[in-house]
Protein backbone atom coordinates (compact mmCIF):
# COMPACT_ATOMS: atom_id res chain seq x y z
CA UNK A 1 0.00 0.00 0.00
CA UNK A 2 1.12 3.57 -0.75
CA UNK A 3 0.05 6.92 0.71
CA UNK A 4 -1.60 7.74 -2.60
CA UNK A 5 -4.07 4.91 -1.92
CA UNK A 6 -5.68 6.94 0.91
CA UNK A 7 -7.06 9.45 -1.63
CA UNK A 8 -6.07 12.35 0.61
CA UNK A 9 -6.61 15.93 -0.50
CA UNK A 10 -4.17 16.66 -3.33
CA UNK A 11 -2.81 19.67 -1.45
CA UNK A 12 -1.27 17.31 1.10
CA UNK A 13 0.97 15.63 -1.49
CA UNK A 14 3.74 18.22 -1.10
CA UNK A 15 3.92 17.73 2.66
CA UNK A 16 3.90 13.95 2.35
CA UNK A 17 6.81 14.15 -0.08
CA UNK A 18 8.64 16.59 2.19
CA UNK A 19 8.25 14.16 5.10
CA UNK A 20 9.67 11.37 2.93
CA UNK A 21 6.59 9.16 3.29
CA UNK A 22 5.92 6.48 0.69
CA UNK A 23 4.70 3.32 2.44
CA UNK A 24 2.39 3.78 5.46
CA UNK A 25 3.05 2.02 8.76
CA UNK A 26 0.47 -0.39 10.22
CA UNK A 27 -0.98 2.26 12.56
CA UNK A 28 -1.40 4.57 9.57
CA UNK A 29 -2.98 1.86 7.42
CA UNK A 30 -5.64 1.26 10.08
CA UNK A 31 -5.99 4.71 11.61
CA UNK A 32 -6.13 7.08 8.63
CA UNK A 33 -9.25 5.56 6.99
CA UNK A 34 -11.04 5.39 10.36
CA UNK A 35 -10.45 9.09 11.06
CA UNK A 36 -11.38 10.11 7.52
CA UNK A 37 -14.59 8.10 7.96
CA UNK A 38 -15.52 10.16 11.02
CA UNK A 39 -15.01 7.42 13.59
CA UNK A 40 -13.69 7.94 17.09
CA UNK A 41 -10.40 6.08 17.47
CA UNK A 42 -8.69 4.31 20.34
CA UNK A 43 -5.19 3.26 19.31
CA UNK A 44 -2.59 1.24 21.14
CA UNK A 45 0.81 1.70 19.52
CA UNK A 46 4.34 1.80 20.87
CA UNK A 47 6.49 4.81 20.25
CA UNK A 48 8.13 5.18 16.83
CA UNK A 49 5.28 3.55 14.87
CA UNK A 50 4.20 6.68 12.99
CA UNK A 51 1.14 7.41 15.10
CA UNK A 52 1.47 11.21 14.84
CA UNK A 53 0.94 11.15 11.08
CA UNK A 54 -1.89 8.65 11.62
CA UNK A 55 -3.99 11.39 13.17
CA UNK A 56 -2.47 14.54 11.65
CA UNK A 57 -2.96 13.59 7.99
CA UNK A 58 -6.68 12.71 8.17
CA UNK A 59 -7.36 15.82 10.30
CA UNK A 60 -5.66 18.03 7.71
CA UNK A 61 -7.62 16.26 4.97
CA UNK A 62 -10.93 16.95 6.73
CA UNK A 63 -10.03 20.58 7.39
CA UNK A 64 -9.14 21.19 3.75
CA UNK A 65 -12.44 19.67 2.60
CA UNK A 66 -14.41 21.91 5.02
CA UNK A 67 -12.65 25.28 5.38
CA UNK A 68 -13.04 27.09 8.71
CA UNK A 69 -13.57 30.75 9.51
CA UNK A 70 -9.86 31.40 10.09
CA UNK A 71 -10.38 32.43 13.70
CA UNK A 72 -11.70 29.52 15.79
CA UNK A 73 -9.51 26.51 16.56
CA UNK A 74 -10.71 23.33 14.86
CA UNK A 75 -8.46 20.72 16.46
CA UNK A 76 -6.95 20.31 19.92
CA UNK A 77 -4.09 17.89 20.56
CA UNK A 78 -3.24 17.36 24.24
CA UNK A 79 0.20 16.01 25.13
CA UNK A 80 1.95 15.44 28.48
CA UNK A 81 5.26 17.20 27.73
CA UNK A 82 6.57 20.28 25.96
CA UNK A 83 9.04 18.18 23.99
CA UNK A 84 6.28 16.04 22.55
CA UNK A 85 4.18 19.13 21.76
CA UNK A 86 7.06 20.61 19.76
CA UNK A 87 7.63 17.30 17.99
CA UNK A 88 3.97 17.11 16.94
CA UNK A 89 4.01 20.75 15.82
CA UNK A 90 7.00 20.03 13.59
CA UNK A 91 5.17 17.10 11.99
CA UNK A 92 2.08 19.25 11.39
CA UNK A 93 4.10 22.05 9.82
CA UNK A 94 5.81 19.62 7.44
CA UNK A 95 2.63 17.78 6.43
CA UNK A 96 0.64 21.03 6.06
CA UNK A 97 3.22 22.55 3.69
CA UNK A 98 1.49 24.91 1.24
CA UNK A 99 -2.03 24.33 2.61
CA UNK A 100 -2.37 27.57 4.58
CA UNK A 101 -3.45 25.65 7.68
CA UNK A 102 -1.88 26.99 10.86
CA UNK A 103 -0.87 25.36 14.14
CA UNK A 104 0.48 26.66 17.44
CA UNK A 105 1.80 25.23 20.70
CA UNK A 106 0.57 26.10 24.19
CA UNK A 107 2.67 24.99 27.18
CA UNK A 108 4.25 26.32 30.35
CA UNK A 109 7.87 27.09 31.12
CA UNK A 110 7.98 29.93 28.58
CA UNK A 111 6.26 33.30 28.31
CA UNK A 112 2.55 33.20 27.53
CA UNK A 113 2.37 36.36 25.38
CA UNK A 114 3.62 34.82 22.09
CA UNK A 115 1.16 31.95 22.56
CA UNK A 116 -1.69 34.38 23.22
CA UNK A 117 -0.80 36.37 20.09
CA UNK A 118 -0.78 33.18 18.00
CA UNK A 119 -4.25 32.27 19.30
CA UNK A 120 -5.62 35.76 18.69
CA UNK A 121 -4.33 35.78 15.10
CA UNK A 122 -6.14 32.52 14.42
CA UNK A 123 -4.88 28.96 14.45
CA UNK A 124 -6.50 25.82 13.09
CA UNK A 125 -4.72 23.40 15.43
CA UNK A 126 -3.54 23.84 19.02
CA UNK A 127 -0.96 21.41 20.40
CA UNK A 128 -1.05 21.89 24.15
CA UNK A 129 -0.05 20.70 27.60
CA UNK A 130 -2.94 20.77 30.07
CA UNK A 131 -1.76 23.33 32.64
CA UNK A 132 -1.08 26.33 30.38
CA UNK A 133 -4.14 25.55 28.24
CA UNK A 134 -6.39 25.76 31.31
CA UNK A 135 -4.76 29.06 32.28
CA UNK A 136 -5.44 30.59 28.85
CA UNK A 137 -8.95 29.19 28.73
CA UNK A 138 -9.76 30.83 32.05
CA UNK A 139 -8.41 34.11 30.64
CA UNK A 140 -10.78 33.82 27.68
CA UNK A 141 -7.98 33.44 25.13
CA UNK A 142 -9.16 30.10 23.68
CA UNK A 143 -12.10 29.70 21.28
CA UNK A 144 -13.23 26.11 20.85
CA UNK A 145 -16.69 26.88 19.46
CA UNK A 146 -15.72 25.38 16.09
CA UNK A 147 -13.69 22.47 17.44
CA UNK A 148 -14.17 19.28 15.45
CA UNK A 149 -11.24 17.13 16.64
CA UNK A 150 -9.89 16.29 20.07
CA UNK A 151 -6.72 14.17 20.27
CA UNK A 152 -5.42 12.83 23.58
CA UNK A 153 -1.88 11.60 22.95
CA UNK A 154 0.18 9.51 25.39
CA UNK A 155 -2.84 9.08 27.68
CA UNK A 156 -1.01 6.66 29.97
CA UNK A 157 1.80 9.17 30.39
CA UNK A 158 -0.82 11.80 31.27
CA UNK A 159 -1.95 9.50 34.07
CA UNK A 160 1.63 8.80 35.21
CA UNK A 161 2.31 12.54 35.48
CA UNK A 162 -0.93 13.28 37.35
CA UNK A 163 -2.65 15.20 34.54
CA UNK A 164 -5.92 13.26 34.25
CA UNK A 165 -7.91 15.67 36.50
CA UNK A 166 -6.82 18.58 34.28
CA UNK A 167 -7.64 16.59 31.13
CA UNK A 168 -11.16 15.96 32.44
CA UNK A 169 -11.60 19.68 33.15
CA UNK A 170 -10.54 20.52 29.59
CA UNK A 171 -12.95 17.97 28.11
CA UNK A 172 -15.84 19.61 29.96
CA UNK A 173 -15.48 22.90 28.06
CA UNK A 174 -15.14 21.31 24.60
CA UNK A 175 -18.15 21.15 22.23
CA UNK A 176 -20.18 17.97 22.68
CA UNK A 177 -20.16 17.21 18.95
CA UNK A 178 -16.59 16.36 18.00
CA UNK A 179 -14.39 13.48 16.86
CA UNK A 180 -12.21 11.97 19.61
CA UNK A 181 -8.89 10.19 19.06
CA UNK A 182 -7.06 8.57 21.98
CA UNK A 183 -3.55 7.13 21.79
CA UNK A 184 -1.86 5.22 24.60
CA UNK A 185 0.92 2.66 24.80
CA UNK A 186 -0.66 0.96 27.82
CA UNK A 187 -4.11 1.07 29.41
CA UNK A 188 -4.20 1.24 33.19
CA UNK A 189 -7.70 1.25 34.68
CA UNK A 190 -7.83 5.05 34.95
CA UNK A 191 -7.14 5.44 31.23
CA UNK A 192 -9.69 2.73 30.37
CA UNK A 193 -12.31 4.59 32.43
CA UNK A 194 -11.46 7.88 30.72
CA UNK A 195 -11.72 6.25 27.28
CA UNK A 196 -15.10 4.73 28.11
CA UNK A 197 -16.56 8.16 28.91
CA UNK A 198 -14.80 10.00 26.09
CA UNK A 199 -15.19 7.80 23.01
CA UNK A 200 -18.35 6.88 21.13
CA UNK A 201 -18.38 3.53 19.30
CA UNK A 202 -14.64 3.83 18.60
CA UNK A 203 -12.57 2.01 16.03
CA UNK A 204 -9.91 0.05 17.93
CA UNK A 205 -6.40 -0.27 16.53
CA UNK A 206 -3.61 -2.19 18.22
CA UNK A 207 -0.03 -2.21 16.99
CA UNK A 208 2.95 -3.58 18.93
CA UNK A 209 1.21 -3.35 22.29
CA UNK A 210 3.49 -5.49 24.42
CA UNK A 211 6.94 -6.05 22.99
CA UNK A 212 9.64 -3.55 22.11
CA UNK A 213 10.36 -2.92 18.43
CA UNK A 214 11.78 -6.00 16.70
CA UNK A 215 14.49 -3.82 15.13
CA UNK A 216 16.22 -3.31 18.49
CA UNK A 217 18.88 -5.70 19.86
CA UNK A 218 18.99 -5.86 23.67
CA UNK A 219 21.92 -6.60 25.97
CA UNK A 220 22.30 -6.46 29.75
CA UNK A 221 25.68 -5.53 31.24
CA UNK A 222 25.87 -6.81 34.85
CA UNK A 223 28.08 -4.54 36.95
CA UNK A 224 28.40 -3.32 40.52
CA UNK A 225 26.85 0.16 40.98
CA UNK A 226 30.17 1.86 41.76
CA UNK A 227 31.64 0.60 38.45
CA UNK A 228 28.85 1.87 36.19
CA UNK A 229 30.60 5.04 35.05
CA UNK A 230 33.80 3.19 34.20
CA UNK A 231 31.91 0.50 32.28
CA UNK A 232 29.96 3.15 30.38
CA UNK A 233 33.17 4.82 29.24
CA UNK A 234 34.54 1.49 28.05
CA UNK A 235 31.29 0.81 26.16
CA UNK A 236 31.45 4.20 24.46
CA UNK A 237 35.08 3.66 23.48
CA UNK A 238 34.11 0.42 21.75
CA UNK A 239 30.94 1.88 20.17
CA UNK A 240 30.46 4.05 17.12
CA UNK A 241 29.18 6.83 19.35
CA UNK A 242 27.76 9.23 16.78
CA UNK A 243 24.15 9.26 18.03
CA UNK A 244 23.81 7.78 21.53
CA UNK A 245 21.02 8.44 24.02
CA UNK A 246 21.83 7.63 27.66
CA UNK A 247 19.10 7.46 30.31
CA UNK A 248 19.56 8.05 34.03
CA UNK A 249 17.00 7.81 36.82
CA UNK A 250 17.54 11.30 38.26
CA UNK A 251 18.19 14.75 36.87
CA UNK A 252 21.17 15.21 39.23
CA UNK A 253 22.81 12.08 37.83
CA UNK A 254 22.07 13.15 34.26
CA UNK A 255 23.84 16.45 34.85
CA UNK A 256 26.86 14.89 36.58
CA UNK A 257 27.22 12.12 33.99
CA UNK A 258 27.07 14.59 31.10
CA UNK A 259 29.80 16.65 32.76
CA UNK A 260 31.97 13.55 33.19
CA UNK A 261 31.56 12.56 29.54
CA UNK A 262 32.37 16.09 28.44
CA UNK A 263 35.60 15.95 30.43
CA UNK A 264 36.43 12.75 28.56
CA UNK A 265 36.20 14.64 25.26
CA UNK A 266 32.72 13.66 24.05
CA UNK A 267 30.34 16.12 22.40
CA UNK A 268 27.52 15.74 24.89
CA UNK A 269 24.40 17.54 26.09
CA UNK A 270 21.74 16.76 28.66
CA UNK A 271 17.96 16.94 28.95
CA UNK A 272 16.27 16.95 32.35
CA UNK A 273 13.81 18.83 34.51
CA UNK A 274 16.26 21.47 35.74
CA UNK A 275 16.91 22.82 32.25
CA UNK A 276 14.97 25.83 30.94
CA UNK A 277 12.76 25.51 27.88
CA UNK A 278 15.35 27.31 25.73
CA UNK A 279 18.07 24.97 27.00
CA UNK A 280 15.91 21.94 26.24
CA UNK A 281 15.22 23.11 22.71
CA UNK A 282 18.90 23.83 22.12
CA UNK A 283 19.83 20.38 23.44
CA UNK A 284 17.26 18.60 21.30
CA UNK A 285 18.11 20.62 18.20
CA UNK A 286 21.84 20.11 18.67
CA UNK A 287 21.44 16.38 19.18
CA UNK A 288 19.19 16.09 16.13
CA UNK A 289 21.54 18.14 13.93
CA UNK A 290 24.68 16.26 15.01
CA UNK A 291 26.22 19.04 17.09
CA UNK A 292 26.18 16.57 19.99
CA UNK A 293 26.98 12.88 19.62
CA UNK A 294 25.56 11.96 23.03
CA UNK A 295 22.54 13.08 25.00
CA UNK A 296 22.12 12.17 28.67
CA UNK A 297 18.47 12.35 29.68
CA UNK A 298 15.88 11.47 32.27
CA UNK A 299 12.53 9.93 31.35
CA UNK A 300 11.16 13.38 30.60
CA UNK A 301 12.76 12.86 27.16
CA UNK A 302 11.68 9.28 26.53
CA UNK A 303 8.67 10.31 24.46
CA UNK A 304 9.84 13.67 23.25
CA UNK A 305 12.87 12.87 21.13
CA UNK A 306 12.15 12.31 17.45
CA UNK A 307 15.58 11.51 16.00
CA UNK A 308 15.35 8.58 13.61
CA UNK A 309 19.13 8.10 13.41
CA UNK A 310 19.81 7.21 17.07
CA UNK A 311 21.98 4.11 16.92
CA UNK A 312 22.25 3.24 20.62
CA UNK A 313 20.17 3.71 23.73
CA UNK A 314 22.06 3.03 26.97
CA UNK A 315 20.20 2.69 30.23
CA UNK A 316 22.76 3.86 32.79
CA UNK A 317 20.00 3.13 35.30
CA UNK A 318 17.31 0.51 34.81
CA UNK A 319 13.92 2.29 34.62
CA UNK A 320 11.25 1.71 37.25
CA UNK A 321 8.68 0.08 34.94
CA UNK A 322 8.63 -2.17 31.88
CA UNK A 323 6.58 0.48 30.08
CA UNK A 324 9.33 3.05 30.69
CA UNK A 325 11.93 0.59 29.35
CA UNK A 326 9.93 0.05 26.15
CA UNK A 327 9.56 3.79 25.59
CA UNK A 328 13.22 4.46 26.28
CA UNK A 329 14.56 1.90 23.87
CA UNK A 330 11.89 2.91 21.35
CA UNK A 331 14.10 5.91 20.60
CA UNK A 332 16.31 3.61 18.49
CA UNK A 333 15.47 1.04 15.83
CA UNK A 334 12.94 3.41 14.29
CA UNK A 335 11.53 3.44 10.75
CA UNK A 336 12.83 -0.11 10.23
CA UNK A 337 16.40 0.89 11.06
CA UNK A 338 18.25 -1.37 13.46
CA UNK A 339 19.45 -0.18 16.84
CA UNK A 340 21.06 -1.39 20.06
CA UNK A 341 19.82 -1.08 23.63
CA UNK A 342 22.37 -1.59 26.39
CA UNK A 343 21.33 -1.65 30.06
CA UNK A 344 23.75 -1.54 32.99
CA UNK A 345 22.25 -3.75 35.69
CA UNK A 346 23.02 -4.75 39.27
CA UNK A 347 21.39 -7.11 41.76
CA UNK A 348 18.63 -4.63 42.60
CA UNK A 349 17.39 -4.83 39.00
CA UNK A 350 16.70 -8.59 38.97
CA UNK A 351 12.94 -8.27 39.42
CA UNK A 352 12.59 -5.80 36.52
CA UNK A 353 14.76 -8.07 34.35
CA UNK A 354 12.39 -10.95 35.09
CA UNK A 355 9.39 -8.83 34.04
CA UNK A 356 11.05 -7.71 30.80
CA UNK A 357 12.04 -11.25 29.88
CA UNK A 358 8.46 -12.39 30.45
CA UNK A 359 7.16 -9.65 28.14
CA UNK A 360 9.66 -10.50 25.41
CA UNK A 361 9.26 -14.25 25.78
CA UNK A 362 12.98 -14.97 26.02
CA UNK A 363 16.02 -14.31 28.16
CA UNK A 364 17.92 -11.11 27.51
CA UNK A 365 21.57 -11.53 26.56
CA UNK A 366 24.13 -10.85 29.30
CA UNK A 367 27.28 -9.20 27.99
CA UNK A 368 30.72 -8.59 29.50
CA UNK A 369 33.60 -6.45 28.27
CA UNK A 370 36.98 -8.12 27.90
CA UNK A 371 39.68 -6.40 29.90
CA UNK A 372 37.34 -4.51 32.24
CA UNK A 373 38.06 -4.99 35.94
CA UNK A 374 34.69 -6.05 37.34
CA UNK A 375 36.21 -6.70 40.80
CA UNK A 376 37.64 -3.24 41.45
CA UNK A 377 36.71 -2.24 45.01
CA UNK A 378 34.38 0.62 45.78
CA UNK A 379 36.11 3.83 46.89
CA UNK A 380 35.95 4.49 50.64
CA UNK A 381 32.94 6.47 51.77
CA UNK A 382 33.60 10.01 52.88
CA UNK A 383 33.22 10.57 56.61
CA UNK A 384 29.97 12.30 57.53
CA UNK A 385 30.50 15.94 58.59
CA UNK A 386 30.08 16.78 62.27
CA UNK A 387 26.62 17.98 63.23
CA UNK A 388 25.83 20.66 65.85
CA UNK A 389 24.69 19.15 69.14
CA UNK A 390 21.83 21.63 69.54
CA UNK A 391 19.58 22.59 66.64
CA UNK A 392 19.22 26.19 67.68
CA UNK A 393 22.89 26.95 68.32
CA UNK A 394 25.41 28.08 65.75
CA UNK A 395 28.51 25.82 65.83
CA UNK A 396 31.85 27.33 66.74
CA UNK A 397 34.26 28.28 63.98
CA UNK A 398 35.80 25.20 62.37
CA UNK A 399 33.05 22.89 63.67
CA UNK A 400 31.28 22.23 60.37
CA UNK A 401 28.71 25.03 60.11
CA UNK A 402 26.93 26.06 56.91
CA UNK A 403 29.36 24.46 54.46
CA UNK A 404 29.13 21.09 56.21
CA UNK A 405 25.35 21.14 56.27
CA UNK A 406 25.26 21.96 52.54
CA UNK A 407 27.63 19.07 51.86
CA UNK A 408 25.41 16.73 53.84
CA UNK A 409 22.37 17.83 51.86
CA UNK A 410 24.15 17.37 48.54
CA UNK A 411 24.86 13.77 49.39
Amino acid sequence: MLFTDFNLDARLAAGIRKAGYTTPTPIQVSGIPAVIGGRDLIATAQTGTGKTAAFVLPMLHQMLSKPGNGRSTRALILTPTRELALQILETIEILATGTGLRAATVFGGVGANPQIQALRSGTDIIVACPGRLLDLQQQGEVDFSSLGFFVLDEADRMFDMGFLPEVKRIIRFLPAKRQNLLFSATFPKEVEDLAAGLLHNPERVKVGISKPAHTVAHALYPVEPHLKAGLLLELLRKTDANSVLIFTRTKHRAKKLAQKLEREGYKVTSLHGNRSQNQRQEALGGFKDGKYDIMVATDIAARGIDVSTISHVINFDMPDTADAYIHRIGRTGRAERTGDAYTLVSAEDNEMIRILEKIMGSKLDRAYLDGFDYKAPAPPKEEEPARPMHRGRRPASGGGGRDSRQLARRR
